[in-house]
């Protein structure tokens, strides 16, 4: 025996939302045993974008039973019968979710008519329930409704129960063991089958082809069934929505994420929590006043033209000016570690010969100042990393010059490289950001042996 369900929410995600009608078939594999079907009032406020998708707004619930006093017909009327419902894992979820805060349980064998279609009704551009009753002239009326949805589904599973060898098709997906996962309604079996089993980036997307997800694997077909398991909040919602898979290939798990750190930036996915913050970078810079004097400064770098070293935060910035004014015997006011002030006091940089009192001539301190910009130009690293590539013929580059990282690339195997313009011709140049640089810092310490000096 099988209930076919559908339910109507308040579409707050999984764990938070809540049912505003529900409608199950009894069905005993050739009619419709028994139905119940009601609208729910969800104790909470429906949101104005769901009555325009279901029409259900609050006047209409506000005298129907809540979950809790319908929760024992529901379960005495799924019991011993198997859950079906399209995209089944939301509506059992939703489900489960609702009696699991009335302290029930809610466990049953479940089936779902998105992968059986996709199984016994091979090669539909979607399997939405919408566009699939179209195309197999299943009559649907009241869409978005759950009496309407449900019965749909039951004609739908009808046909399905009627096509060849459906027992051996529906123990397989009975099996608890199974390890096919349930593939977005409107996603094309193709495009998860064609994506590789290699290293690289991976875009989820919309009905209007914009990137809601973007993520790294080392296995990228792997990874993305993983998305289809996943029974979190986001992932069921993203999965919903989720009409394309693209990807890129990267070679490498350093380029890999890179490639994402982009990714994320660059399209501000819907679903994409981590590296979504700006964070502003701060740049030493020099410059000489109408006296002469040499100032060692920081700003933010999109104010710089020419930094000398870059921080992501301005305690970092400071620091270091703290120590290059300690070490080379520097002015705190003239290295802007004080302003407003007429002779220097910090509290750290202890020593000054006193060119802010007028105590040390311009030409001595502008050495001193000299000698630091010096050093911060020799400390600055500037390598290449060579990693694998996307193919046997090509290597990936990973460029960082003066100590920024630039951007990644492939090469040709059999390319004479003669100077760094040689290089950065294959180069996708990029913006540095916090991420980008902490993962080509940590990987640049962890790896020696795959460092190559831009002097050689």
């Amino acid at each position: 025996m099988y209930c076919i369900v559908d339910i109507e929410t308040t579409g707050n995600g999984v764990k938070g939302n809540k049912i505003t009608e529900i409608s199950i078939f009894k069905y005993d594999g050739n009619k419709i045993i028994e139905e119940f079907t009601s609208l729910v009032d969800p104790e909470c406020e429906i949101p104005h974008f769901i009555t325009g998708l279901t029409g259900i707004d609050n006047d209409l619930v506000r005298n129907a039973p809540t979950i809790a006093e319908i929760a024992p017909k529901i379960l005495s009327f799924t019991e011993g019968t198997i859950f079906v419902a399209h995209s089944v894992n939301f509506d059992y979820n939703v489900i489960k979710n609702e009696f699991k805060e009335l302290g029930l349980s809610f466990i049953r064998k479940k089936l779902c008519t998105v992968r059986l279609s996709r199984t016994v009704f091979p090669g539909y551009r979607s399997y939405s329930l919408g566009k699939l009753c179209t195309a197999l002239s299943i009559p649907l009326e009241n869409r978005h409704r759950a009496r309407g949805d449900a019965h749909a589904t039951v004609l739908l599973f009808h046909k399905i129960l009627n096509t060849p060898n459906i027992e051996e098709i529906v123990k397989k997906f009975l099996n608890a063991r199974s390890q096919e996962g349930t593939l977005p309604p409107s996603l094309p079996k193709e495009q998860y089958e064609n994506l590789p089993n290699k290293t690289g980036i991976y875009f989820f997307k919309n009905v209007k082809g914009e990137v809601i997800y973007a993520g790294k694997a080392k296995n990228i077909k792997k990874r993305v069934l993983s998305h289809f398991y996943d029974k979190s909040e986001k992932e069921i919602q993203m999965c919903r929505v989720t009409e394309q898979i693209d990807y890129e290939l990267a070679g490498n798990e350093l380029v890999a994420f890179l490639m994402e750190s982009w990714a994320i930036k660059h399209y501000f996915p819907l679903y994409n929590r981590a590296q979504k913050k700006k964070i502003p970078a701060y740049a030493i810079f020099h410059y000489e006043d109408r006296d002469g004097v040499l100032h060692l400064a920081y700003n933010k770098v999109k104010n710089v033209p020419r930094p000398l070293t870059t921080f992501y935060s301005i305690t970092e910035c400071r620091e270091f000016l703290e120590i290059i004014c300690s070490d080379y015997g520097l002015c705190a006011k003239y290295c802007h570690l004080q302003e407003g002030i007429t002779h220097c006091a910090h509290f750290r940089v202890k020593q000054c010969y006193g060119i802010c009192r007028g105590e040390e001539s311009v030409n001595h301190y502008n050495k001193k100042v000299q000698s630091a910009l010096r050093y911060i130009a020799a400390n600055k690293d500037n390598f290449i990393i060579r990693e694998k590539g996307r193919n046997a013929l090509e290597d990936a580059l990973v460029v960082v010059q003066d100590g920024q990282y630039c951007g990644y690339g492939f090469i040709p195997k059999e390319t004479e490289v003669r100077s760094l313009e040689d290089i950065m011709a294959f180069v996708t140049p990029q913006k540095e950001t916090l991420e980008t640089k902490r993962l080509v810092v940590s990987y640049a310490l962890k790896n020696q042996e795959k460092l190559i000096s831009l002097s050689n």
